[in-house]
Formats: structure tokens, C-alpha cells, sequence
């Protein structure tokens, strides 16, 4: 129970970000008492840290947040095999290669999602069957609705290092997703995590 409980408040903390003590008890229907109990336990592992955040009246709020080893708990994908790889083909066929192997990745992708996404009745299931499989692949991904539009948030990335190696990994997804969602659709990336944001957000909506 105490590895269940564990795992869930690392997941909560990567998914919704930096949180009280009280709002994660509340989240996972644990008592405070326990959830401090494992957030001291995941800070001695330096998986999670603190900040003691003032204001306007009371007493400061502790506010808890996963470390750089936290997030490294989640799935990367095979982080050096991927970078190694990268590396490998710019070694041997250049910049060309690496934007031959992208547009490939790409290619696959799009055709995967049309698949998926054939059946879908609007651009609200379309957004939807896009995040259910993002989720497949590791990105933790939600979708917000607001007004016309939707936000698809992803809490995690799962090719980080393929990213960080080759930002053209970034914009070929971006580009991935204006082909599978149509042309009637407008699509702007709020949050980068390469950038040096928590997640990577995206705003959707129809065109006009």
C-alpha cells in the first residue's frame, strides 16, 4: 500500500504540478498526515522538494514539487540508446539523414492517428483520440475544454531526449498535429518543456 500510495503522488505532482500538502491529500483520499509522511520520505531521496510560498495573509503555504530526479522516474524511451542512435546518424549521413529519419517518424505517425481518428464525429473526438494516444505513447495527456476551443496539455515527454538531441523532433510533432486534425483547425503551442516549462500545452480551435 505505502509503494501504491508513493507512486500515486509522484504521478499526482507530474501530472498537476507543484501542490500543497493538503490539495494531493485531497486528490488521492489520503489522509495529510500520511501524505507528509511520503512526501518526507521522497524528499530524503531528493524526488521532491519545497518552497514555503507568503501571502497576502496567514501563514506561508508549502508548496511541493518533483526534482530533477523525480521527473527522471518517468518513462523517457531509452534516453541514451535514443540520443546514442541520433548521434549515430548525423555521424554518418548528416543533417540530411536526421531530417530523413523525422519525416519517416512523422510519416508513420500520421498515418497511425488518421487511422485512429477516421471514425471520429468532430474536432472534440478528434482532440480526444489524439490524447488517448499520446497517453499510449507516454505523454500523460489531458484535454481541457474551454469555450470553442480545447487545450491539449501533455505532462510528460517521452521522447525528451530525442528532443533535446534534435529539436526538429518538436516541430515535426507540431506539424503532425495540424495535418491529422485538418486545416480548419488552428494550433499554437503555449508551453515547451525544452523551453524550460513543466509540460507542453497546446490551444486548439476551429479556424475562424
Amino acid at each position: 500500500m505505502a509503494d501504491r500510495t508513493r507512486t500515486r503522488l509522484l504521478n499526482a505532482l507530474k501530472s498537476s504540478g507543484p501542490r500543497t500538502a493538503a490539495e494531493l491529500a485531497e486528490r488521492l483520499n489520503v489522509t495529510s498526515v500520511a501524505i507528509r509522511q511520503h512526501l518526507d520520505g521522497l524528499q530524503q531521496e531528493e524526488l521532491v522538494r519545497f518552497e514555503d510560498v507568503r501571502g497576502s495573509v496567514g501563514r506561508p503555504k508549502r508548496i511541493w514539487s518533483l526534482t530533477s530526479a523525480g521527473h527522471r522516474q518517468f518513462p523517457d524511451n531509452h534516453s541514451n540508446l535514443v540520443a546514442g542512435l541520433l548521434g549515430g546518424v548525423a555521424e554518418l549521413f548528416g543533417e540530411d539523414g536526421i531530417e530523413q529519419l523525422i519525416a519517416h517518424r512523422e510519416a508513420q505517425t500520421r498515418r497511425h492517428y488518421l487511422d485512429v481518428m477516421s471514425d471520429a464525429s468532430g474536432l472534440s473526438d478528434k482532440v480526444a483520440m489524439l490524447a488517448e494516444m499520446r497517453t499510449r505513447e507516454g505523454y500523460m495527456a489531458e484535454v481541457v475544454e474551454e469555450n470553442e476551443g480545447f487545450w491539449l496539455i501533455e505532462n510528460h515527454c517521452s521522447i525528451c531526449a530525442a528532443a533535446t538531441a534534435c529539436q526538429g523532433f518538436c516541430r515535426s510533432e507540431l506539424s503532425l498535429f495540424r495535418d491529422v486534425l485538418g486545416p480548419d483547425v488552428t494550433i499554437e503551442r503555449k508551453e515547451h518543456q525544452l523551453s524550460g516549462d513543466r509540460r507542453c500545452v497546446y490551444w486548439i480551435e476551429p479556424r475562424g
